[in-house]
């Protein structure tokens, strides 16, 4: 995620010229965004470190991690199995092609290995001064409340939480009126 956040996104921005942002990102993504946000001074390419990035005006976040639960990797050791039975491989198969074994497990492997136990980005959130909207599902499988806790304590921008409820890991599926209205109204917002 480091490497995401740190290298590609800024290539990316780059590439596409890219002066001004609103990041979204939804779980790993969403940490990827605070990574990015909060890494000033850190930004990478090659073997040249950037201090100038491009602007971001704010985040949405869904379901971001900033550190490691419990909860979380019990959830993932529980889809590996339904990765495994067949169905789940075949719908991700959709989105990913050719490339879904390697996508699932690359995921899937690092979360679970022992030495990630310890990944934790709370270092990056005072660096973030721009708003944040976090949006977050009651019955989420991957992250507690204290995820969301953590990014209000953490960050120097103003943090507006959105909790969905009968809405898991995936706002944008299991509430996505909801969660698209929040979105608008923050964009709306940040712009104005």
């Amino acid at each position: 995620m480091h490497d995401e956040a740190l290298v590609i996104l800024p290539q990316v921005l780059d590439a596409f010229k890219i002066c001004e942002a609103i990041l979204v990102g939804h779980s790993d993504g969403g940490s990827i965004a605070l990574i990015h946000a909060g890494g000033a001074g850190r930004i990478h390419h090659g073997d040249t470190e950037y201090t100038e990035k491009p602007k971001i005006r704010g985040l949405i976040l869904e379901a971001p991690h900033v550190f490691v639960e419990e909860v979380g990797l019990d959830s993932i050791r529980t889809i590996a199995e339904e990765y495994r039975a067949g169905p789940l491989k075949q719908r991700l198969a959709r989105y990913h092609g050719k490339n879904v074994d390697a996508t699932f497990w690359g995921w899937n492997d690092v979360w679970l290995n022992p030495e990630f136990q310890s990944w934790n980005i709370e270092e990056y959130l005072p660096q973030i001064q721009v708003p944040v909207l976090l949006i977050q599902g009651e019955d989420d499988q991957y992250g507690t409340w204290a995820q969301v806790k953590a990014i209000e304590a953490g960050c120097q921008g103003s943090v507006r939480t959105v909790l969905l409820a009968d809405c898991g890991h995936s706002p944008h599926l299991d509430q996505p009126a909801r969660a698209l209205e929040a979105m608008k109204k923050f964009v709306e917002e940040v712009l104005s």
